[in-house]
């Protein structure tokens, strides 16, 4: 009589990944070994990119991603399986994204490498306030707003001038050559010394 053949053995992770998502939920609190870690790899790089181009910053979405799945794991036991985990776990990493834009609306230090970096790039004046924002948020543009008309106020006036019509008015160089009278290359001289001047002066109150 021939011998029976053995069933073949499928590993631990086979198994894994053909469970749901909602499955993996429930042997994890089950306390299967791996089912976690299944729905990590599953999701941890789908999740980057999600939230990379929600806040445009890869590094902090990788920081994003360890936090969602802390949240995850924190709250998982309350996890409705008949929900898809999928929409669950996007809402926390979009909540997570907001959160992130929000906190860099607040800090002084977005709005100092906004003056003091790539200045050229961009020849729209300085914005401080948007009214959809929060009562909080406005208050904190505001701030910033006083704080940076103070500032301006200390340079010397030649400097003063030209920084006021380049970064609070928007002006071309053209333009602000014509109504100073003096030459783009001297515009552009007091722009930079004007600039630099700025960022050491307004430094010290954004750390």
């Amino acid at each position: 009589m021939a011998p029976c053949k053995a069933e073949p053995v499928l590993a631990e992770d086979q198994v894994l990944g053909a469970l749901s998502d909602e499955q993996l939920v429930t042997e994890h609190l089950a306390g299967r070994y791996g089912a976690f870690q299944e729905l990590y790899d599953r999701y941890r790089s789908r999740l980057i990119h999600f939230i990379t181009r929600k806040t445009g910053d890869s590094d902090r979405a990788q920081d994003l991603v360890q936090e969602a799945f802390i949240r995850v794991t924190r709250h998982l036991h309350r996890f409705d399986t008949s929900k898809k985990f999928s929409t669950w776990v996007y809402t926390i990493a979009g909540n997570l994204s907001k959160n992130e834009l929000r906190n860099r609306s607040r800090s002084p230090l977005i709005l100092f490498q906004r003056l003091t970096s790539n200045w050229d790039d961009d020849h729209r004046p300085i914005q401080f306030e948007d009214y959809r924002m929060r009562p909080d948020d406005l208050f904190r543009k505001r701030f910033l707003r006083r704080l940076v008309e103070d500032t301006v106020e200390e340079l010397p006036e030649h400097h003063r001038l030209v920084f006021r019509l380049r970064e609070l008015e928007g002006k071309s160089y053209e333009e602000i050559s014509e109504i100073t009278g003096v030459n783009l290359g001297t515009v552009k001289s007091r722009l930079h010394r004007a600039r630099n001047s700025f960022a050491q002066r307004i430094e010290p109150f954004l750390n």
